[in-house]
């Protein structure tokens, strides 16, 4: 819809005739609650019950952001009314609150000295740098990470540090001016304009101003009448005509309801199911009859994937693995030296240069050193930990990160839940450049791994750069799934296992569970805890799985 050619903005009008509605939410457990504790602050990512799946079978994104805009004057409202929507939308993926206040421009002593005075005119649109917010939203909306400024009202300054934001399904954009520029207005997906008097406005301003920004009530009034009501006038007000809905005062409940259930409706319809498509019928080329043949090893280098040798020695180590009598310290120790391996064998990959040194007995030799300029980790939790020791080992001084990706009891699908990512991945300018070690134990259906390697593409790693490396891998799940990936990814496994079995009887609600088999167990529990065998998932029946890639190398120990 062009900009000459605007719907008519819903003007939802408060009851104040009716008492306040008492609204009960559902928390991540199931259990009701009416005390919602949820807090929802500016430039923050929240989080309940993670983040499903935002890419298609081939891992190429299929769905943005919603994006919020939010707009009014100064003092009216805005982040209430936002804080009052993720309240109301109850069991929510993550949303992110991003305020225009971040967004000031740098200022020079002169314009600081101002500011300082009370003569500073922040309501203005050039105050803001619009370009920089617009192409931050962009790139959240996109499912890209974004790097936010801090802005100072204590020292009228843009900070040098910078907020990350990443992961964000939904997105409430909030500022006096969020509906102003046309490039911003062409993100949202629902543009919210919140109304209030105008003496209400400047009592709530006075008040915030003085308790959270240090200034006095003489500055600010002065500041109110010279720049903030001119401003509204002229600015403010008339973006409101942009609105899809005009929300009279920000306790309205029947505006919040009406508006949180357009957000779940479209969350709905967003929605995508993957993990029964991850799992398919063994490729015939890698069934067990010629999983040894002479086509196997050609089929293997097509994926990217290398397997170890299966050596005496690694048989020996994988007989102690899947052994359920093993002690958990012969199981800690086995672990970390196969990881050894597999690591060894996936620096291969990474980029070497010639290096001559000069020897003790005053000799040169021309040898290899590391060609990369970054080299991190990112392990899956938690099974991807036991594979860190073994990293350690090879490359001490790695930046290591982590993913905590889990299935959703009620529909399978990986949820992302957290991420803690090394700064070489969280600036885009240096993940372009960054080679990334993906540590998960076994690669089954896929779909966390597949999840994982997104997050990295999202973040601008480019996909060749990325290294699978797992304990084992499944011929009819994980494989399967590397067909459908990127052919740049590659894979290290220490072995593969031939088929991987789905046992709704493992679940108690029965829905499908896919598990390894012959498989280790869960490795990660095994690793980390000392439960009584009855409780350590060693049976395959139990051995549900969780991993695969869309992007580079894999290396795995047995396949």
């Amino acid at each position: 819809m062009s900009e000459d050619q605007l719907e008519v903005p819903i003007v939802i009008q408060p009851q104040s005739t009716r008492p306040p509605l008492s609204r009960t939410v559902t928390n991540v457990l199931g259990t009701a609650r009416t005390d919602i504790l949820l807090q929802a602050k500016k430039n923050t990512v929240l989080k309940s019950h993670g983040r499903p799946p935002w890419y298609g079978e081939d891992g190429t994104p299929i769905c943005d952001a919603f994006v919020i805009g939010i707009a009014g004057g100064s003092a009216s409202g805005k982040t209430h009314v936002a804080r009052r929507i993720v309240q109301s939308l109850g069991s929510i993926p993550t949303v992110i609150i991003l305020s225009q206040d971040s967004f000031y421009k740098r200022h020079t002593p002169e314009e600081i000295e101002l500011a300082n005075a009370s003569r500073f005119d922040f309501d203005h649109p050039n105050a803001i740098d619009m370009p920089l917010f617009a192409s931050c939203l962009a790139d959240l909306k996109s499912c890209k990470q974004s790097n936010i400024p801090i802005y100072s009202f204590t020292e009228h300054q843009r900070l040098d540090e910078t907020k990350y934001l990443y992961g964000a399904a939904i997105i409430i954009a909030e500022g006096i001016l969020a509906l102003h520029d046309p490039a911003l207005r062409a993100l949202y997906d629902l543009k919210i304009f919140v109304q209030c008097d105008s003496d209400l406005m400047l009592a709530r301003r006075i008040r915030r101003d003085v308790k959270e920004r240090g200034r006095s009530v003489e500055g600010v009034l002065e500041q109110y009448l010279r720049y903030v009501k001119p401003s509204f006038d002229n600015f403010v007000l008339p973006t409101s005509r942009h609105a899809n809905i005009i929300v009279p005062g920000s306790d309205n409940a029947i505006a919040i309801d009406i508006i949180s259930t357009h957000v779940r409706r479209q969350l709905e319809e967003r929605s995508t199911r993957l993990r029964q498509h991850m799992v398919g019928p063994i490729p015939r080329n890698l069934s067990p009859a010629c999983s040894t043949g002479p086509h196997h090893n050609e089929h293997l280098n097509h994926l990217n994937l290398t397997v170890l040798p299966q050596t005496p020695q690694l048989k020996g180590i994988f007989t102690i693995l899947r052994d359920s009598t093993t002690s958990r310290g012969d199981f800690i120790f086995f672990a970390d030296r196969l990881s050894t391996f597999l690591v060894e064998k996936a620096t291969e990959w990474l980029p070497h240069r010639t290096k001559v040194v000069t020897t003790p007995i005053e000799e040169t030799y021309s040898g290899k050193e590391l060609a990369a300029e970054n080299v991190c980790s990112v392990a899956i939790l938690r099974s991807g930990g036991p594979l860190e020791r073994g990293l350690r080992r090879v490359i001490n001084n790695i930046p290591m990160g982590s993913l905590l990706i889990q299935s959703d009891d009620k529909t399978g699908e990986p949820l992302l839940l957290h991420l803690l990512l090394p700064v070489c991945i969280r600036e885009r300018h240096l993940a372009q450049d960054t080679w990334v070690l993906l540590l998960d134990a076994q690669i089954g259906t896929g779909a966390a791994a597949f999840m994982a390697i997104r997050v990295l593409l999202d973040h601008g790693v480019a996909q060749d750069h990325i290294i699978f490396i797992a304990f084992l891998v499944s011929a009819n799940g994980g494989v399967r799934v590397l067909q459908r990936a990127p052919r740049d990814m590659g894979d290290v496994g220490g072995g593969g296992r031939r088929r991987a079995r789905d046992d709704a009887q493992s679940s108690r609600e029965g829905r499908k569970v896919w598990v390894v088999e012959p498989g280790m167990g869960h490795i990660g529990d095994r690793y980390y805890f000392a439960f009584p065998l009855s409780q350590r998932g060693l049976n395959a029946r139990s051995n549900t799985l969780g991993t695969l890639r869309p992007t580079s190398n894999i290396f795995s120990s047995t396949l």
